[in-house]
């Protein structure tokens, strides 16, 4: 039996190897609050919690109790009234699914002779957990495309709306680009015509509310039928749970499921785990309970500077500029394409960059919607309430890897691009198997995975390869991250 100091010697060593979750270095997938004590107190009460059981909690009513917080406090930040009601999920993605599982079953209710797949109606750049939420529902996924800048026009969403929709999404914001989508005209047209719309605020859910400017996006707006928030983002809470919220008690019943046919104990689920970790819920509970409105709104205001000083920053960098106008804590840069091409700054090539001085921003491929129209390659930017004391450092890096980067043209994969098509990936060809998937990946640079990999090259291929390769290449690298060896 190997000793617990041995134990935890190692998983110190395997953490070594991964980017910083504190100190804003990571600008991304990490949300932290530049906060000792809220992690202290997370991990306090997760610790309290550990050995409760969600699955039940008329055995632990603990878990009923907090949950009837969260909730609560929720309703009152997206200004829901009684007739708002929720769970807390285990993530965005559960959220999510069951927003989507919620409006089709109410869909089929509502539609008892119908035989056509119901639409799922959302932006290009809504989450791609509808995208899963639509798979795993048997939903049509219909994307609306947006603009260059991210943003999606009110009666392009609405012209989609029709009798076989059963849901329509907006994004508060979209994370891809920060854009806040039209919810106050969407939401209205989907209840003039009996429809369930969800927002989507996963991102933005526990910022917006204090964020200075942003119009009337929640339970205030006419047609809103449910909203997904997530704790462990600027909730400040680990990893993962999320709050989904519906306006009336039927809508919120829908999500569960329920049965007593079996010989067991009845079976009866809100989300869609059964047995589940109270660890998280609890660290949820005590933050918002320690930071309430007053807290919320000091760390709000500190990334509302942040964002000011990043787009001041960026705007002060020839060849680079920020995409459309974002509302919130989400930035996507882009190459500035009013200078000359040796004046720009591709995104991907900064980003890579940037890592040399220390820093970490997410690389997002460009997309090219149903329609043609193209979403540039970007990077994207999460803002932190601690990066307001990183700005001196974040801004001496931005600038020095944008001078080091400047004029260089974006990533070139068409030697790659070549290779494959040469051996029948392309489009209308074969999608590679496992073996095969791992080979190409080797060939582009991408076997091994690590926080420091320059990453330009294998975004510029994705965004080049037919949308079923590159997603068996995508799988086959993460795959193989976690076998065995």
């Amino acid at each position: 039996m190997t000793e617990a100091a041995e134990v935890l010697e190692r998983l110190q060593t395997l953490r070594a190897a991964d980017a910083p979750t504190h100190g804003g270095r990571v600008l991304s997938y990490v949300y932290d609050s530049g906060r000792d004590d809220l992690d202290e107190l997370a991990d306090a009460a997760a610790t309290l919690a550990r050995p409760l059981n969600g699955l039940d909690p008329t055995v632990f009513p603990s878990i009923a109790a907090m949950e009837r917080d969260l909730v609560g406090f929720a309703r009152r930040m997206l200004h829901g009234g009684r007739s708002v009601v929720g769970s807390v999920t285990g993530g965005g993605t559960e959220s999510c699914l069951l927003a989507v599982k919620t409006a089709r079953d109410l869909w089929r209710a509502q539609h008892p002779g119908a035989t056509a797949r119901p639409r799922l109606v959302t932006a290009s750049s809504a989450h791609a957990a509808f995208q899963k939420a639509a798979g795993l529902f048997d939903l049509e996924w219909d994307a609306v495309p947006c603009a260059p800048d991210g943003t999606v026009r009110a009666t392009e969403l609405i012209g989609r709306l029709g009798d076989d929709a059963a849901l329509v999404v907006v994004s508060a914001p979209a994370y891809p680009t920060g854009a806040l989508d039209p919810i106050a005209e969407v939401a209205a047209a989907a209840a003039d015509r009996g429809m369930s719309c969800h927002v989507d605020a996963c991102f933005g859910g526990f910022v917006l509310p204090w964020w200075p400017g942003v119009p009337a996006w929640d339970f205030r707006v006419r047609g809103v039928t449910s909203i997904s928030a997530d704790l462990h983002k600027f909730g400040y809470a680990p990893k993962g749970v999320s709050v989904l919220l519906h306006r009336g008690r039927r809508r919120h019943r829908a999500q569960f499921f329920a049965t007593t046919r079996w010989p067991g104990y009845p079976v009866v689920n809100p989300t869609l785990l059964g047995s589940r970790s109270a660890s998280p819920l609890a660290a949820a509970w005590a933050i918002t309970q320690r930071l309430g409105d007053p807290g919320y709104a000091e760390l709000t205001a500190s990334i509302a500077r942040v964002a000011a000083e990043v787009r001041s920053l960026v705007d002060g960098i020839r060849g680079l500029t920020v995409m459309g106008d974002p509302a919130g804590p989400a930035i996507a840069v882009v190459a500035d394409e009013s200078v000359p091409p040796r004046e720009r700054v591709d995104p991907h090539r900064l980003a890579d960059a940037l890592m040399a001085h220390g820093w970490k921003i997410q690389h997002q491929p460009g997309f090219r919607q149903a329609d043609g129209t193209r979403i540039p390659h970007s990077a994207h930017l999460t803002l932190t309430p601690v990066l307001e004391r990183g700005m001196p450092e974040l801004g001496a890096a931005l600038r020095a890897a944008s001078d080091s980067v400047r004029g260089a043209p974006p990533a070139d994969p068409r030697m790659l691009l070549a290779a494959l098509r040469a051996l029948g990936y392309g489009d209308g060809g074969r999608v590679p198997g496992p073996a095969a998937a791992w080979r190409l990946l080797r060939l582009a640079g991408a076997g091994r995975v690590s926080a420091t990999q320059p990453m330009a090259l294998l975004m510029a291929l994705i965004e080049r390869l037919p949308a079923p390769v590159a997603e068996a290449l995508l799988t086959e690298l993460l795959a193989r991250l976690s076998e065995p060896r």
